[in-house]
């Protein structure tokens, strides 16, 4: 089922959580919105879902406006964060709930409700938790039961508030894969709020980025990463750089180094972002830098360098890279960003440069 909405404006007296959205969610689709707290994602999904009410615009569901129906007409399937399902009932209990409170008339039977549980449970792999307490479960084993509770009424939409955020990383990191091979499986369509850049761009096939109830862009991952539409979606992306410059004399003026304007206009101000693994560094006496932290991660180090104007750059270099012979903290270092994106007034698509 395909999702519309048009113009939707919410606000809780002085405070504007959204300003105008318009968005097409396509069949099939799965469909995150990305932003930092208070952006307006949760609203917009609980306006989708018939939870909140906007004061403007509409909500179409494969077409059909949907704006005043009540949340049991909408077919939609409904995960929160904290799982929020029964203590005081077994796992197959939970699942089964939302089919036991159908009007009578809707209502499988008996036969038919422990059918579809047992394969929601066999899709979610806890079948072996069927007659377990939430109590008994780890907080992963917990938030299949919420999504399996979540299918059990044949949703025509799913949409999911920060399913992953009260599990640990490695959890997190293991239910991503899981929760987009489910996805598609099923086909079902399904909007994803999120903060975590990483969980989005490794499940989703559309991003929206939020920012104070506005749409700063939607695209795919790769659009996203290769072509941000202003320095907030850039650095909203994370390993970055961001630096204010100045137009003078063919050259962008930046704390430490400078580079080519390539046609930027003269005397104008733009934000520059370089990611930190688009940086080389080599120690010099006469460098621009000054190594102030300097962090062994896994593969790689990680480099805070101090610049001119109090600013800092930070840099992620492989560990076998030879450039880090002789470097510690303390150490003066040249850099080279090699590559950055330019952005000029936040409003014009960022241009990714090559640095010479």
């Amino acid at each position: 089922m395909s999702i519309r909405v048009e113009s939707i404006t919410k606000s809780w007296g002085n405070f504007t959580a959204l300003r105008d959205i318009s968005l097409d969610v396509h069949d099939h689709e799965l469909l995150a919105l990305l932003g930092p707290s208070g952006s307006g994602k949760t609203t917009l999904l609980r306006i989708v879902a018939g939870l909140e009410t906007a004061d403007h615009g509409e909500i179409y569901l494969h077409d059909e406006k949907a704006t005043h129906h009540h949340v049991r007409n909408r077919r939609i399937g409904f995960v929160f964060q904290h799982y929020a399902i029964f203590r005081h009932m077994t796992v197959f209990e939970n699942i089964a709930f939302g089919l036991r409170v159908r009007p009578r008339k809707e209502r499988p039977s008996e036969s038919e409700i422990h059918k579809r549980v047992h394969e929601l449970l066999n899709l979610v792999h806890i079948e072996q938790f069927a007659y377990r307490k939430p109590s008994q479960l780890s907080g992963g084993q917990r938030q299949r039961v919420a999504l399996a509770r979540a299918l059990a009424v044949q949703p025509k939409v799913l949409l999911l508030d920060e399913p992953f955020g009260a599990l640990d990383a490695r959890v997190r990191q293991e239910l991503r894969g899981w929760l987009r091979n489910l996805q598609k499986e099923l086909g079902i369509t399904t909007v994803m709020v999120t903060h975590d850049q990483e969980e989005a761009m490794e499940v989703a096939d559309r991003i929206v980025i939020m920012n104070e109830g506005r749409i700063e862009q939607a695209g795919s991952p790769n659009q996203l990463w290769e072509h941000p539409a202003n320095a907030f979606v850039f650095d909203f992306l994370g390993n970055s750089n961001l630096y204010h410059g100045l137009v003078h004399s063919g050259f962008i003026e930046l704390p430490g180094w400078k580079m080519r304007s390539n046609g930027w206009p003269e005397g104008g101000e733009v934000d520059v972002g370089v990611r930190t693994f688009d940086v080389r560094i080599a120690p010099s006496r006469n460098g621009s830098g000054r190594v102030k932290r300097l962090i062994s991660s896994g593969e790689f180090v990680r480099l805070e360098i101090e610049l001119p104007q109090e600013k800092r750059l930070n840099a992620q270099i492989h560990k076998c890279d030879p450039s880090l012979v002789g470097v510690q903290e303390g150490t003066p270092v040249r850099f080279e960003p090699l590559k950055a994106f330019v952005f000029h007034d936040q409003v014009t698509t960022g241009v990714p440069l090559t640095v010479h």
